[in-house]
């Protein structure tokens, strides 16, 4: 099952990445402190396919390149609806919330920077956030994406209920 979904979001586009946040630890040893780092990445086509990953490292590149191939391995198909999401959702993750909105062209991407890049890079060129709860970058890439893996657009919804549905726009 996993295998064909995979095959299944095999992009024409190259994929863009972005790094969300390097996290620093330091251990302190005999010698000193010795400092490991991890990445948080999110990675993406703009046009409908976004996955996010997560890796440690010694060093900032390598933590980053890992990330990188974890986010790949871990893409997710997004309905995206004349630029925007094809109604409102609610992710969660732990003690995050975020509450996304569709919005009419021309109003942008109104998000905090994590929610931002999550949603920038699967598409979304228009839609209102708003995250409540915490506000840590992991949680909140994960309330995001488990928001839009959660997303269903209209002939998806029709082929699953086997009726025709009427679509209201509020704007």
């Amino acid at each position: 099952m996993a295998e064909e979904i995979r095959t299944d979001i095999q992009t024409e586009q190259p994929l863009e990445d972005t790094v969300v946040k390097v996290f620093r630890n330091a251990k302190v040893v005999k010698g000193g402190r010795r400092f490991s780092f991890a990445a948080l990445v999110v990675v993406g086509d703009r046009n409908g396919t976004v996955g996010y990953g997560y890796a440690k490292a010694n060093e900032v590149p390598p933590s980053v390149e890992k990330a990188v191939k974890d986010a790949k391995k871990n893409l997710n198909k997004v309905p995206i609806v004349d630029g925007t999401l094809p109604h409102p959702i609610v992710g969660k993750c732990r003690a995050t919330q975020v509450t996304m909105l569709p919005a009419s062209p021309g109003t942008g991407v109104i998000a905090g920077s994590t929610v931002r890049a999550v949603l920038e890079y699967a598409g979304v060129r228009n839609a209102l956030t708003k995250i409540n709860g915490s506000r840590s970058a992991k949680n909140v890439v994960k309330a995001v994406m488990d928001g839009l893996t959660r997303l269903r657009d209209k002939e998806t919804i029709e082929s699953l209920r086997g009726v025709e549905v009427e679509v209201e726009k509020r704007w």
